[in-house]
């Protein structure tokens, strides 16, 4: 868009689950919400593999990526973020929503995960969440 700012811009959202999770309720609500917000969502079914997340986003071109996870595979998200680093994706934003334990969190954050977001949070906070996080994406990207 001309004369737009990239805050301006449709955030490109990627919603998917990895691992052997397949519990996928909770990522089709948020990637149905998220569109409703307005956003570019692609949504894939549960299992993908972390090089086919890795492959999809780079051609995609997505400001954030959305992993949902209900039974422990938030414990592979830390090789998503290295595998998204190593593609020279690093700049992408990842969130994670779903069941996470306490204790769990600090490693998440730790890989470079923006936020994660429990049971029970509504819909118009994490829109206005995804939407500040592709719009910081964006800047990095213009400002390298």
């Amino acid at each position: 868009m001309k004369g737009a700012s990239n805050a301006d811009l449709i955030p490109k959202v990627l919603v998917t689950k990895i691992g052997f999770d397949g519990h996928d309720r909770g990522s089709r609500v948020v990637a149905a919400g998220l569109r409703d917000a307005g956003m570019e969502v692609i949504y894939t079914p549960p299992w993908q593999e972390i090089a086919a997340v890795v492959k999809l986003a780079t051609e995609e071109d997505v400001d954030v990526i959305g992993i949902s996870s209900l039974a422990t595979d938030h414990l592979i998200v830390p090789k998503l973020m290295s595998a998204l680093r190593d593609a020279g994706l690093g700049d992408i934003g990842v969130l994670v929503g779903g069941i996470v334990p306490d204790e769990d969190e600090p490693a998440l954050l730790e890989a470079g995960v923006a936020r994660i977001f429990h049971p029970g949070s509504g819909m118009p906070e994490i829109a206005q969440f995804v939407r500040e996080l592709a719009a910081r994406v964006r800047s990095r990207r213009v400002a390298a």
